[in-house]
């Protein structure tokens, strides 16, 4: 799906008295998402627990 189709389903998806403040953050998030989900799919990123040992700064 492109950025721009992609837009259009989430904008339809906002209520009618969306601010532009809300809607640009919806739009931010939504593309954050996306990036994040690319770079799993690209083989990028750690696990789960990887991410529970450095969170409790345990080593590795």
């Amino acid at each position: 799906m492109s950025a721009k189709q992609a837009a259009r389903e989430l904008i339809e998806q906002l209520p009618e008295s969306v601010s532009w403040n809300d809607l640009m953050y919806e739009l931010y998030v939504k593309q954050k998402i996306e990036e994040g989900l690319q770079q799993l799919d690209e083989g990028h990123g750690i696990s789960h627990e990887q991410a529970k040992r450095r969170l409790l700064g345990e080593p590795s």
